[in-house]
């Protein structure tokens, strides 16, 4: 058991679990699954007062601040009991891209030339940390989902925002990879 699980599992087996979550939630509890949501149940737990966006029954949410807890203590529990058991594999081309843009250490699962906290104080890792950390959460709250509410949830729902929402993670991640990160990278 535990050889299974200190291996990720392939594309066919853990799409079709991710993929049958879906229906399970809705049948059983009539829950729709995303994650960035369970900011603002916390929110509205912590913050009760006269701000109307978070005027709203959390208690009935509750269970999906339960499940990003869950998630958080889980990718802490495989850290701990898989610490580098399976190291990230890149091909050839992504680790000379990635080498290119002064990324030398691709061992990881995040680059320690970025994501450290002396690189907080740098004008480069508050631009990538702070700044990018508050337009990933300004488009998900005006988009009105994350990606797997969006890309797992909306598209299994066959919702037409959430396939333009999806088109355009696609998009942002492309030209953020292509274009912006490597203006970044030099700064």
């Amino acid at each position: 058991m535990i050889d299974l699980l200190s291996k990720p599992w392939p594309w066919y087996v853990s799409g079709p679990l991710i993929g049958l979550m879906i229906p399970l939630l809705l049948v059983l509890g009539n829950k729709p699954f995303g994650i960035s949501s369970s900011l603002r149940h916390v929110c509205a737990a912590c913050i009760p007062g006269n701000i109307k966006f978070f005027q709203y029954d959390w208690k009935s949410e509750k269970w999906n601040v339960i499940f990003a807890i869950g998630v958080i203590i889980g990718g802490f529990i495989a850290g701990f009991l898989f610490p580098n058991s399976n190291p990230v594999k890149l091909s050839v081309n992504t680790i000379a891209n990635i080498n290119s843009l002064g990324i030398k250490d691709t061992n990881g699962l995040v680059p320690i030339e970025i994501f450290n906290i002396q690189s907080v104080f740098t004008l480069r890792g508050f631009v990538l940390l702070i700044i990018g950390a508050f337009l990933v959460g300004f488009g998900t709250r005006y988009s009105n989902g994350c990606t797997s509410g969006h890309s797992i949830m909306g598209l299994s729902n066959l919702q037409l925002s959430s396939f333009i929402a999806t088109i355009c993670f696609f998009a942002g991640g492309l030209i953020m990879t292509w274009f912006v990160l490597p203006l970044i990278m030099t700064l």
